[in-house]
């Protein structure tokens, strides 16, 4: 138990973004409940709190929220803030991005979704009277953001000023769902919540090196894409919408991520007030903050105490001594210290047994009432096979004379061989032979086994962001098969869920070797390249573009072999269609990887 910092209620207060909710809001609330989502302001030190829609819009959920300012500051924002447009569905903004959904409408400025129909993708697109007060501040934010063009935020694709109207048009990701969906359904999985803090973290601390701030970090504002990457929209723009601020940014981004972990940790909302369908902790201790760990049987130690560190950041918790976390950088340092949490083992159903014909089962196949006595341990009477029907007539006759026919020739053909290698001799080598005079008796791949110095995970952008469980990689090529590394999840389609064209293993031979044959072990049918650097390669290539396909294949076993023996010191293995795991989503597993000379 630790004494409940006053910052933390700060932010609470704050990063509902305390704006004026008038009457008309309240009814476009009403209206804008076709996400069928909405959220608590969080908590605040006030009982006056409402639910509003989140206002970046930038998913098919939406969940903000809001903090009641009461009737003066309504009454004062009114005579200052301009009619809001008026637009509806179907207008178009410069001829191109034609609006559907309204999907919030409050306090002079409405978000929408939208289509582009130069590129015949969705949009989301939010909308103020030039004339508002914070119209300025919104296009200052959203081009601040998009130059930093981190894929772990919704992009900024377009803000514009034009006549009457400002506008910025964003990503709109269809197939991601927010956390404020995801955590009524039960608290995330260790390996899940610590996926969370780390790319939250990552992403955060990118963000404040250039100065952003995001200031209203809720459970509405992170996706999780349908490949498990978690997304996080409305950066520095959703604070420009509201009207926050704040004197330490990055104290609060901190504070809200740390909340984030205790609601995936313990399905509990760290503040007094219930938000988000969670219910708060304020029921538990008065004044105080529970620990994760306290709250919920099970919780992981290390992510109960992380969380602590980022939410008690005034100064050391009561269940831990290590320093508080009042920055992302800290905190995303925090979770690289931490020992590697392994993700839950997805099993691979057993293959259905072979199911023969009827004709091929005869008594004895299985379900046949004799197969079933006799497993029981009962002698079970003998059915007869059904056999197979009989040839009608005349095409009987000549297909069992044809068939005669065939079998003499061959017999014929055999014995003559048989007879020429004894008169002449036999002086081939033991064993026939394949294409390229390779003696087809000797099924085994040629060549030495070339060490692995070291290698790396390969996500490379479009659609990658870096990383694919890099602490696993060692794992690949460990001679272990019982390790193995693994990809992320991927979600509807065996082609990493459309998203990317794939991921991979980069392997460092320590200097260009000569390389003939890959062979890589995979769980589950997986289709995967062989790809090698230019042996002028001196660095690790960044790009997919500095290798070369060699060779292909697919399957669980694959030995990918090179038509000529090649020179390389960075080897790809590419993977391009993954299996299909229990869960109901597409993961790769690689148990081992030797490189052949």
């Amino acid at each position: 138990m630790a004494e409940r910092s006053t910052a933390a209620v700060g932010v609470a207060e704050t990063s509902g973004e305390a704006e004026p909710l008038t009457a008309e809001a309240d009814e476009a609330h009403a209206g804008s409940a076709t996400d069928g989502h909405s959220g608590n302001s969080g908590p605040t030190a006030t009982a006056d709190t409402r639910e509003i829609p989140d206002a970046t819009g930038d998913g098919p959920h939406d969940d903000s929220t809001g903090t009641d300012a009461g009737p003066d500051s309504r009454q004062a924002e009114t005579s200052t803030t301009p009619a809001p447009p008026e637009p509806h569905s179907g207008h178009k903004l410069a001829r191109r991005y034609r609006l559907e959904e309204c999907v919030t409408r409050l306090d002079g400025f409405s978000s929408w979704r939208a289509v582009d129909e130069k590129l015949r993708r969705a949009v989301g697109v939010h909308i103020l009277p030039t004339g508002h007060p914070r119209a300025r501040p919104v296009l200052s934010a959203a081009r601040s953001s998009a130059l930093l063009g981190d894929p772990r935020f919704v992009q900024v694709l377009d803000a514009v000023e034009d006549d009457d109207l400002v506008y910025v048009v964003h990503e709109w990701l269809p197939d991601a769902t927010p956390l404020s969906d995801l955590l009524p359904a039960g608290p995330l999985p260790p390996h899940d919540a610590y996926q969370l803090v780390s790319q939250l973290s990552q992403a955060m601390t990118a963000a404040h090196r250039e100065g952003l701030a995001h200031l209203g970090l809720t459970p509405g504002a992170v996706l999780r894409t349908g490949s498990g990457q978690y997304r996080i929209r409305g950066l520095a723009v959703n604070a420009a919408l509201r009207g926050s601020s704040s004197d330490t940014p990055q104290r609060t981004d901190t504070e809200a991520i740390g909340a984030l972990l205790y609601a995936a940790l313990t399905q509990r909302w760290p503040y007094e007030e219930d938000a988000y369908g969670l219910t708060g902790v304020g029921t538990l201790a008065k004044g105080t903050l529970v620990a994760p760990e306290q709250v919920r049987a099970g919780v992981h130690r290390g992510l109960s105490q992380l969380a602590m560190r980022a939410l008690v950041n005034d100064g050391a918790t009561a269940s831990s001594h290590e320093q508080p976390c009042a920055t992302p950088e800290e905190l995303a340092k925090a979770v690289a210290a931490l020992p590697r949490i392994r993700p839950p083992e997805s099993s691979f159903g057993a293959p259905r047994p072979y199911q023969r014909t009827t004709y091929q089962q005869g008594g004895y196949g299985p379900g046949s009432p004799t197969r079933a006595a006799t497993d029981s341990g009962g002698p079970g009477p003998v059915s007869d096979a059904p056999a197979p029907p009989a040839l009608p007539g005349r095409t009987g006759k000549a297909l069992k004379w044809g068939v005669s026919a065939l079998l003499i020739a061959a017999l014929g053909l055999g014995s003559w061989q048989v007879a020429d290698t004894l008169l002449k001799g036999d002086h081939s080598p033991r064993g026939t032979t394949g294409q390229g005079g390779q003696p087809q008796g000797n099924a085994g791949v040629a060549g030495t086994p070339v060490k692995i110095v070291d290698a790396k995970d390969f996500d490379p952008l479009p659609g990658g962001n870096g990383s694919e469980n890099p602490a696993d990689v060692s794992d690949a090529y460990d001679d272990s098969p019982g390790t193995y590394w693994l990809t992320q999840r991927y979600y509807g389609r065996p082609d990493f869920g459309n998203l990317k064209p794939g991921v991979g293993l980069i392997l460092d031979l320590g200097k260009p070797q000569q390389v003939s044959t890959v062979k890589v072990d995979f769980m589950g049918r997986t289709t995967a390249d062989f790809l090698a650097a230019p042996s002028s390669t001196a660095t690790m290539p960044g790009t997919l573009a500095g290798f070369s396909k060699v060779s292909g294949g697919a399957g669980e076993h694959l030995t990918l072999k090179a038509k000529k023996p090649i020179k390389t010191r960075y080897v790809l293995v590419w993977l391009t269609k993954l299996p299909l795991s229990d869960d109901g989503n597409y993961r790769g597993r690689i148990t081992e990887i030797q490189v052949l000379s």
